[in-house]
């Protein structure tokens, strides 16, 4: 039997369409003659789908895919959530503060972060790459789980700032917009390839690419835009592997 998750934006508001998009997925595959399984995992810990021999759709994070997946899994495409001065399949970080603090990103930097994970591309590389770019350290760092708890303990004052993926701070004016109005946004990050959708090593990616981009093109048009999606295209491995590779966040 086959695995299959799409845990990374997988919001209750929204994960109806994500079952639905895995549904026009999975009848792709089988016509394809893949095995597919009913419905999506939604592991605790999304290690678990991704490193499984058997799998056939996950989604990943560039940072994990090119600090240990890459040469494990086989690279199928990367969704374009069409983000605005973006190009197709890119995202960025926005780097946000309370509303009410009006410190600079410097003062920032020296206080508190909150970033979900430590092997998080938009939640630490990010932040960290374009603080250096500018000559600061991150010095505090704490460990929430997820951009939303990021976000929320910025706004509660637990941390001073979080890096917050694009499509999640879209996400969360869309669904928590008191949360976003006690947030602003302080800066926002060079943009990288984003999240991308893997496959298990030595599986032709070509049918499964297929199968993800004839769904979303026969998505309805409201779940298409409950998902944020326009299409799927393809960045090369190497575009990930460019990015560096952040060290340890100082996580206290």
């Amino acid at each position: 039997m086959t695995r299959a998750a799409l845990p990374m934006y997988d919001r209750a508001e929204i994960r109806p369409a994500t079952d639905r998009l895995w549904a026009e997925i999975r009848d792709r595959l089988r016509a394809a003659g893949i095995d597919a399984p009913d419905a999506l995992e939604r592991p605790e810990d999304p290690w678990e789908v991704w490193q499984a021999p058997d799998l056939v759709l996950a989604q990943t994070c560039g940072l994990p895919y090119r600090r240990r997946l890459h040469g494990h899994v086989t690279l199928v495409g990367t969704p374009d959530y069409g983000l605005e001065g973006l190009e197709p399949g890119h995202y960025s970080s926005a780097l946000v503060a309370r509303a009410g603090d009006g410190r600079d990103l410097p003062a920032l930097a020296g206080g508190v972060l909150a970033i979900n994970e430590a092997g998080s591309q938009s939640g630490w590389a990010a932040i960290h790459a374009h603080a250096a770019a500018q000559g600061l350290e991150v010095s505090r760092a704490i460990r929430t789980g997820a951009h939303l708890d990021s976000a929320r303990a910025v706004a509660e004052g637990r941390a001073d700032l979080a890096a917050l993926d694009a499509v999640t701070w879209r996400l969360i004016g869309a669904h928590d917009p008191a949360l976003a109005a006690a947030l602003r946004v302080v800066a926002r990050t060079a943009p990288t390839p984003g999240l991308p959708l893997i496959t298990g090593k030595g599986r032709d990616p070509a049918p499964v690419f297929a199968a993800v981009a004839g769904a979303i093109a026969a998505l309805h048009p409201g779940d298409r835009a409950a998902l944020g999606l326009r299409g799927l295209v393809a960045i090369p491995a190497s575009a990930y592997l460019a990015v560096p590779i952040p060290p340890d966040p100082p996580i206290q």
